[in-house]
């Protein structure tokens, strides 16, 4: 067999007698690492220390893996200004956080008709949208809806650790200024307190 010291250096090519000895000597185990090798390849190991760490690096993969995540946004294609904007909102807040956003524009009678409308609407959107994300599939016709996805342009992984980072910034930002108001405009807003003591009532006043 060909055999790896415990560093990783290169012991050579000895028998599986002298890889056992050797493995005692160092008080460590014999592990076969390439079964398929030609001579099959094993390396001295704390084995038990080998499983705990693959776990632990296991462990810390899965809490880092970011699933894409696919949101669905529907529009008609006479939408009002402020309904636009509402939407658009979601489409950029999805966008930020890393998700692909399908745009779905909904036709209804004699819309059917006019599906330039519904072109144009997602061309304008993906217009809005272009710093934050990117056309990844075309619009297209599929009975009486258009549709178009949207991908970010910052990965998913991406946008949880700026998210992570923001909000360690705001408990930094509490902790070293604890009396600091949430609302400032309330903080600056003016008491009623002196008026309700120079006319006292039975009853509160209302805040």
């Amino acid at each position: 067999m060909r055999l790896v010291g415990p560093s990783g250096e290169q012991v050579g090519i000895v028998p599986l007698a002298k890889a056992l000895e050797l493995a005692q000597e160092y008080d460590l185990d014999l592990v076969e690492v390439a079964a398929n090798a030609r001579p099959p390849v094993c390396k001295l190991m704390d084995y038990g220390k080998f499983k705990y760490e693959s776990a632990m690096k296991a462990r810390e993969a899965r809490k880092n893996q970011a699933h894409t995540v696919i949101k669905e946004m529907k529009l008609r294609p006479k939408i009002d200004p402020h309904d636009y904007d509402t939407k658009k909102g979601h489409v950029v807040r999805f966008l930020k956080q890393g998700d692909k956003v399908k745009i779905t524009i909904m036709f209804r009678g004699r819309e059917q008709s006019r599906p330039e409308l519904g072109y144009r609407l997602l061309q304008r959107l993906a217009e809005d949208v272009q710093d934050l994300g990117f056309v990844e599939s075309n619009p297209k016709q599929d009975g009486r809806n258009m549709i178009m996805v949207l991908g970010p342009h910052k990965k998913k992984t991406e946008a949880m650790a700026e998210a992570r980072q923001a909000q360690e910034a705001r408990k930094a930002d509490a902790k070293a200024n604890p009396g600091k108001s949430q609302n400032p405009a309330e903080a600056e807003a003016p008491s009623e307190e002196p008026a309700e003591a120079e006319a006292p009532s039975e009853e509160p006043a209302e805040a």
